[in-house]
């Protein structure tokens, strides 16, 4: 329940305009709920309609894509460009292929990239785009004719100043590969206009492990303040095998950390003993489930239902696959497994229900807009990079993105100590978003 009656008012409104669009409400009620703590404190905010407008989207781009198979036939899938908010610099933001995407999880998903690119302190917007095509299972070439396709439409509204797409779940160094060869070649032009790049063609080193990297990076830094302690003999859990998953898992392992459990759509493994991430990587990397791996290492337990995983007994869960994965019954499996600290490496992997469940056990909880943003930060890395036409070595990119998850996590803590509700991550990851974002936009105008 809202106090502010601006912010009543605005959601109600924001409820009739979006109907049916419950990944997007749900972000949204999220980020009212924190900032109703500051609202009225600032009579500016609704003199400004600053709410009203960070609820509308500055553009949203929906596009037919056409492509052929192997076999010859004509398929049409749908494409999408959320261009969401640019008060502090050009969009940017990934590139979701996924039959689950639909208008509501990209609006959803450039709302929330918005203030999690606002939280790195690098002059990025927030956007966001994607199709429901779906590429598993299909070939390279079929693979590639779709890119071609999404991008003959795509291209004419991006640019290095403009908007700045990368990967994202189920658009891989593959994807990016062909969307930006085919950027390249209809705008007759080489720019920083994609991030997730290959090493070859101007993409920085460490970005397909950054996300899973930063993610480690700001548990290390939640559990150094709020528990002097860090991952060092924890037990860690963590849903999806892929990038972020697979990359967290090999990060979390060489600080010290045994990961007991991991989880894909073909089901979930565990072993008290510890899981072998390096292979774990290997079945990812070649497009292989985590189904498998039983047959290579026996001495695991294998669950079909990947949702078991939760009742893995853990220190620390990482939330790493999709959009509200984890459920009540899911939080509820977590807590009685012992589990003390969340958090999320996917955009919106629990749902509130779930959050709620966590805080009032005193789980310690990070959002994705704060603990996912090591994606990002490190596409704004390459983006410079790509600028100075120079190439930094692992060492100096890792160093950087772990400073920047460090900042990030001190800004939502003070933040939330300034508002009243210390060490909730929530609160202050929202307000402390917004504020940079609220700050631009005041600055320049009603636009």
């Amino acid at each position: 329940m809202l106090k502010s009656k601006y912010l009543e008012r605005v959601f109600s409104e924001c409820l009739q305009k979006n109907a049916g669009e419950d990944e997007f409400i749900q972000a949204v009620s999220e980020f009212l709920e924190a900032i109703d703590l500051i609202v009225d404190g600032d009579p500016d905010i609704e003199r400004l309609g600053i709410i009203e407008r960070l609820l509308e989207p500055e553009r949203l781009i929906i596009f037919r894509v056409p492509w052929v198979d192997d076999a010859g036939r004509v398929r049409v899938n749908r494409g999408y460009r959320v261009q969401y908010n640019s008060a502090i610099g050009p969009y940017k933001g990934g590139t979701r292929f996924d039959p689950s995407v639909n208008q509501s999880i990209i609006k959803f998903l450039g709302f929330e990239q918005t203030f999690k690119n606002a939280l790195t302190g690098l002059p990025l917007g927030g956007g966001k785009g994607g199709s429901d095509f779906d590429p598993t299972g299909k070939s390279d070439g079929e693979v590639m004719r779709f890119c071609q396709s999404y991008m003959a439409e795509l291209y004419r509204h991006l640019g290095p100043n403009i908007d700045i797409p990368a990967g994202d779940l189920g658009a891989g160094a593959r994807e990016v590969g062909y969307m930006f060869g085919y950027y390249r070649k209809i705008t007759n032009e080489f720019t920083g206009v994609f991030t997730g790049k290959g090493i070859s063609y101007g993409g920085s080193v460490l970005r397909p492990q950054a996300t899973g990297y930063g993610l480690c990076y700001f548990a290390q830094e939640m559990l150094s303040n709020l528990r002097g302690e860090d991952l060092k003999g924890k037990r860690v859990i963590i849903s999806g095998s892929g990038n972020v998953g697979s990359a967290a898992a090999v990060k979390a392992k060489k600080l010290g950390a045994t990961i007991v459990g991991m989880s894909d759509l073909s089901g979930m493994i565990a072993s008290k003993n510890g899981l072998d991430v390096e292979f774990v990587k290997k079945l990812k990397d070649e497009r292989r489930m985590l189904s498998e791996y039983p047959l290579n290492k026996p001495d695991v337990e294998f669950s079909a239902d990947y949702r078991d995983l939760w009742k893995v007994e853990a220190d620390i869960a990482f939330p790493c696959a999709t959009q509200n994965e984890v459920q009540l019954e899911d939080a509820k499996a977590i807590v009685k497994g012992g589990v003390m600290m969340v958090c999320e490496g996917a955009n919106m992997p629990c749902t509130a229900e779930a959050i709620d469940h966590f805080l009032e056990n005193k789980v310690l909880f990070a959002p994705g807009k704060a603990a996912n943003a090591g994606g990002v930060a490190t596409s704004g890395l390459e983006m410079s990079q790509n600028a100075q036409h120079l190439a930094w070595s692992a060492a100096e990119v890792d160093a950087k993105l772990k400073e920047i998850m460090k900042s990030i996590y001190h800004n939502c803590y003070r933040t939330s100590v300034r508002v009243g509700h210390p060490g909730n991550l929530v609160i202050g990851a929202n307000i402390a978003g917004f504020l940079k974002v609220y700050d631009a936009m005041k600055a320049q105008g009603i636009i």
